[in-house]
């Protein structure tokens, strides 16, 4: 997750709700998601600029 915070800063970008899933983490076998959450119509626009 940090890596990917990191690489969208890089790119302008932030995704404010970026986090771990918690409920990944309370698993008897641990299986971490990442959520990246809600973000605003411009902050989406920019990450599929950047994707293509």
């Amino acid at each position: 997750m940090g890596e990917l915070r990191a690489a969208l800063e890089k790119a302008g970008i932030t995704l404010p709700s970026l986090r771990l899933d918690p409920l990944g983490l309370a698993r008897e076998a641990p299986c971490p998601l990442v959520d990246l959450g809600r973000c605003p119509v411009d902050v989406a626009a920019r990450l599929a600029a950047v994707l293509r």
